[in-house]
């Protein structure tokens, strides 16, 4: 059996490929086994600077499983040997700490949506730091459909990129839009054609790789509590990370190449 899940290192990139294209990279039992497995494991990595999640053979992600729905109805994606309400809840609830991971990490995360980006898999993708898809990618939140509610954070994540009322919007109709249109309306960060979509997405991934990743950490941490804390304890967190970050040699490093009219050079450390 191939491997579900594809994990390459490059220049400090970690690539995770989804996957199972003749399924639009839906979601397996082995492939969520092998993310929940290496997210934490590239987190903790000092040299991993970027995580990029994407899928193989033109798509990113479709979601749930739904031929597995629909033959067992009762128990979603869960085995038929789990019987009861709390112990589904459970398992699925262990799974989403996958979105949390790459909300969380104190490294940035990089959805590349190749093409179609559906249900769970669009949960996955807004649980990244940051997103950037072809123009034309068809992209819905699709539970609706399939009457679902939602699960891996979408309607944690949504809302805070494109506003409760289009959230709301987007989850009760799942419409399928463009990459062109989630970029218009804040859902992705950046788009390009198909001619040039991997040149740009692997250019774009070498940038933020190049950036200071330690900070980067920081900014993550402050942002997140930002969504839920009070003023003051924002500053408080801001306050303790930047003196940390005066701590970091890029930071040495970048302050002497200013002073020195140079562009700095970032490591990471």
């Amino acid at each position: 059996m191939p491997d579900h899940l594809i994990e390459t290192h490059d220049a400090g990139i970690c690539t995770l490929t989804m996957n199972r294209p003749e399924a639009r990279n839906a979601m397996s039992g082995p492939m969520m086994d092998k993310l929940n497995e290496a997210i934490p494991r590239v987190a903790a990595d000092a040299s991993v600077r970027l995580v990029v999640l994407t899928g193989a053979g033109g798509a990113f992600c479709a979601g749930g499983d739904v031929k597995g729905f629909a033959s067992s109805p009762d128990d979603g994606n869960q085995s038929s040997a789990v019987t009861s309400l709390e112990e589904r809840v459970h398992n699925l609830r262990r799974g989403m700490e996958l979105s949390r991971w790459l909300h969380e990490m104190p490294k940035p995360t990089l959805a590349v949506i190749p093409g179609p980006a559906a249900g769970a898999g669009l949960s996955l993708a807004l649980a990244c730091d940051l997103r950037f898809a072809l123009d034309t990618a068809k992209i819905t939140t699709a539970f609706s459909k399939i009457g679902a509610s939602g699960d891996y954070g979408g309607s944690y994540f949504l809302p805070s990129l494109v506003g409760a009322a289009k959230a709301r919007e987007l989850y009760f109709t799942a419409d399928i839009i463009t990459g062109q249109e989630a970029y218009n309306m804040g859902l992705v960060t950046k788009v390009a054609p198909a001619e040039t979509f991997e040149a740009q997405a692997s250019a774009y991934a070498s940038y933020l790789a190049g950036l200071p990743t330690v900070a980067l950490g920081y900014m993550k941490k402050n942002l997140n509590l930002a969504q839920s804390g009070t003023l003051a304890d924002v500053f408080d967190r801001e306050a303790m990370h930047m003196m940390r970050c005066f701590m970091t040699e890029d930071h040495k490093a970048a302050s002497q190449a200013f002073v020195n009219k140079q562009p700095p050079v970032f490591k990471g450390r």
